[in-house]
């Protein structure tokens, strides 16, 4: 089988071209085998590149951990790339099925390669039991939540994935790594959950770490960094179009008031191709 190893800002995963390969017969189980660092290929997780019956193309991911999410940001702009430089589509305007709908992307071309994607993130879900979550509040903004004998503030936001914005003075390993992995599992987000800290800059700029459901710590997260943006304006931090630095690289997101959608534009880079023996 062969695959692409691509990320977006350090948010990598191992893509495979379901066009020209047959869809795996347990694509979870390779997620887990192809995703391990040290005896796999190694990344965030596995990206499916499918034929789509209502879109250009159709991704279908899986965490690190063989779970399977509805959307990724970072993922989409890579697949953006993909079917741009292989010739799959050859069109400025590319539309993606989703496990959270069809997304349109716009890609930028240099010397006949993408090197930019912004990408109509879609309108927030701020409904709790849609994020979902069992928290009071809908939405759920600067919500005091105990936590592995903590007390945080949280603002939920799905993005066609949930996520958990908690707004922290330095964004330590203490956050992430300590109490991360228990607001995943908590029973209070029915469907485990990612969790953003967030440092605001200033009312333009803010700095962010995450813990993914599945897959841990990652370098970028651009639906988390999406929803980072909508929580700053619901909690009055942040302006609707901000800089978000990531432990990867810088993404521009726009909450757009007229049409109340989220826009984030950011690269997209191939590493390397392979052949999957295993």
């Amino acid at each position: 089988m062969r695959f692409t190893k691509m990320h977006g800002i350090g948010n990598d995963y191992v893509y495979v071209d379901c066009f020209q390969e047959p869809i795996p017969p347990d694509p979870a189980s390779l997620a887990t085998r192809i995703s391990d660092r040290r005896f796999g290929v190694g990344g965030d997780g596995l990206i499916l590149i499918r034929p789509s019956d209502i879109a250009d193309a159709r991704m279908q991911m899986f965490n690190a951990d063989g779970s399977e999410a509805q959307m990724c940001g970072n993922g989409i702009r890579c697949v953006a790339k993909y079917v741009f430089d292989q010739g799959i589509v050859r069109s400025d305007t590319i539309a993606i099925e989703t496990g959270n709908g069809v997304l349109a992307v716009e890609v930028r071309v240099q010397d006949g390669l993408v090197e930019q994607v912004r990408v109509d993130m879609g309108e927030p879900i701020l409904e709790a039991a849609r994020v979902p979550t069992t928290l009071s509040g809908s939405p759920v903004v600067d919500c005091p939540l105990k936590i592995a004998s903590r007390s945080v503030d949280v603002t939920c936001v799905s993005m066609g994935n949930p996520h958990c914005v908690i707004f922290v003075e330095e964004a330590t390993d203490e956050w992430v790594l300590g109490i991360g992995p228990a607001i995943e599992t908590d029973s209070r987000f029915p469907e485990r959950i990612n969790v953003e800290f967030v440092e605001v800059q200033n009312g333009s700029e803010v700095r962010q770490r995450t813990w993914e459901r599945g897959s841990g710590e990652t370098w970028a997260c651009g639906t988390g960094a999406s929803a980072v943006c909508v929580a700053g304006v619901l909690s009055g931090r942040t302006e609707r179009k901000i800089l978000n630095h990531l432990r990867g690289g810088d993404l521009e997101i726009e909450w757009n008031e007229s049409d109340n959608h989220v826009y984030m534009t950011g690269p997209a880079a191939t590493v390397f191709t392979g052949e999957w023996l295993s």
